[in-house]
């Protein structure tokens, strides 16, 4: 299993991703990314959002990826 971690943007870009196979990391990276968002941010529909998928092949090209 691969745990992406995504911020998007109100209009649905994804602003940063990391992916990563460590749920403890991912989990952590998760936190990170929904501290970092501004209360201005959230207003205007900015979302951290972690979601898990089977293969690096549909993790999001732009992805940071780390493999431990």
């Amino acid at each position: 299993m691969i745990w992406v971690n995504e911020q998007i943007d109100p209009s649905g870009i994804i602003y940063s991703c990391i992916a990563c196979i460590d749920e403890a990391q991912a989990q952590a990276c998760h936190r990170s990314f929904e501290e970092n968002l501004s209360e201005e941010q959230r207003a205007a529909g900015w979302v951290a959002q972690i979601r898990t998928v089977e293969t690096w092949e549909e993790v999001p090209v732009n992805a940071l990826k780390l493999s431990y």
